[in-house]
């Protein structure tokens, strides 16, 4: 199958999201304004860009990625023309933060025969080097977008232009002000379908080292936290799993609940910078200890997180969706802090799936430490996933719960 800006259209339309959840008002569509006015805005500097000189950051289902390598001359092609042929080679590098859109990705490029065109990376030099045109789907948080910036900067073409977009709602100025840290020149867009980008050109030639990771010494639980820029609740303790922390170590009385006495498998699920993971391999030195999550910069920050605390040889991280890569039946004790934003909409199915993870790789009477935001009452959802749950702390804020696996 051969793809060109002709039929960029009827390619975009066929793009699907693999969302397990049901439809509902505010499900994620596959291609959204914001992902069409990036590509828009990227015609217009690819005229002279070859294939491999495309990187693609945090691409949602394959839309940026795909249409990028619509977009971008193919290596055989001696003149003008653009367009891409599957199976072609790397025409465009990608990062996609979470193992969920590198998935979706993947799996639209199959649909489509494009499979042969884009090549996975981590955030760094084998994303960015030599790359004259990265495109950057915006995250919410500032810490990933000064993150991302600053790779662009100091590793990439030193012409490179950064195009990055997102909906109008979820900009502030601040934006603008972060990547103006490490590019002389940024401007705006015009709005378009309530979208808009900010193009960013000029790398500062005075940059200094790079911002992340950060290193954090949290005295009040005796743990040294290290987080990457995307990685969830930064270089600080996140008050959920504060409150968390200090239930289970609340759970030192003479009646110690059977899933804490003494776990020979404990498992981090949806385990952010760690924090969890590395407790547990302190409490339990003999105990096996995994932590998982989707995200790539979470599994850099806790791989760090336990090395900074001399649990690096005991934590084993993982990055997978869910917990799918741990067996059934596996786990003695599953510590969790689910999230209840998905990007910038508020759902709650991620929590019902990693609800279910648990119920699936805990063994017949271990346990599941959970917190969460108490207006959210997860307690049945929790009974049905696990088993019995009862409540071990509650505030004005959040709800601990113990359920025990049937």
């Amino acid at each position: 199958m051969t793809s060109t800006p002709a039929d960029l259209a009827d390619l975009l339309a066929r793009l699907e999201t693999g969302d397990p959840e049901p439809r509902r008002e505010d499900s994620p569509v596959a291609v959204d304004a914001a992902d069409r006015l990036l590509l828009d805005e990227a015609a217009r500097h690819v005229a002279d860009v070859r294939a491999g000189e495309v990187a693609v950051v945090d691409d949602r289902y394959g839309a940026l990625t795909l249409g990028a390598a619509a977009l971008v001359r193919r290596p055989d092609e001696a003149g003008g023309g653009a367009g891409v042929t599957g199976g072609t080679g790397d025409v465009v590098r990608v990062h996609q933060d979470a193992c969920t859109a590198a998935d979706a990705l993947d799996a639209n490029a199959a649909t489509l025969g494009l499979t042969g065109t884009y090549a996975h990376h981590s955030l760094g030099p084998g994303l960015l080097s030599g790359a004259r045109v990265v495109l950057l789907r915006l995250p919410r948080g500032l810490a990933a977008l000064r993150d991302v910036a600053e790779h662009v900067a100091r590793e990439a073409d030193p012409g490179v232009v950064l195009l990055a977009g997102g909906r109008v709602k979820h900009m502030t100025p601040a934006m603008n002000d972060v990547l103006a840290e490490s590019f002389g020149h940024v401007r705006a867009s015009r709005g378009r379908g309530k979208s808009r980008v900010l193009v960013a050109a000029e790398p500062r030639q005075e940059a200094g080292p790079l911002t992340y990771p950060v290193t954090a010494v949290l005295p009040d639980v005796g743990l040294t936290v290290v987080a990457h820029g995307a990685a969830f609740a930064g270089a600080e303790l996140d008050l959920g799993t504060r409150f968390l922390l200090e239930r289970l170590d609340d759970a030192d009385a003479p009646d110690l609940p059977h899933g804490l006495a003494a776990p020979e498998d404990v498992v981090d699920l949806g385990c952010g910078t760690g924090l969890l993971a590395t407790w547990a391999a302190r409490r339990w030195p003999a105990a096996r200890v995994v932590a998982t999550d989707r995200s790539d910069a979470a599994v850099r920050s806790a791989q760090r997180t336990a090395a900074a605390n001399g649990t690096g040889d005991r934590v084993q991280v993982v990055r997978d969706d869910a917990g799918a890569s741990l067996p059934d039946a596996s786990a003695d004790l599953v510590l969790l802090n689910p999230p209840f934003h998905e990007g910038a909409a508020l759902r709650t199915g991620t929590a019902h799936r990693l609800f279910a993870a648990a119920g699936r790789v805990l063994r017949p009477g271990g346990e599941l430490w959970c917190v969460w935001n108490s207006h959210l009452r997860y307690r049945p959802a929790l009974e049905r996933a696990v088993g019995p749950t009862v409540q071990v702390g509650r505030d004005r804020r959040f709800t601990v719960t113990r359920s025990t696996r049937r």
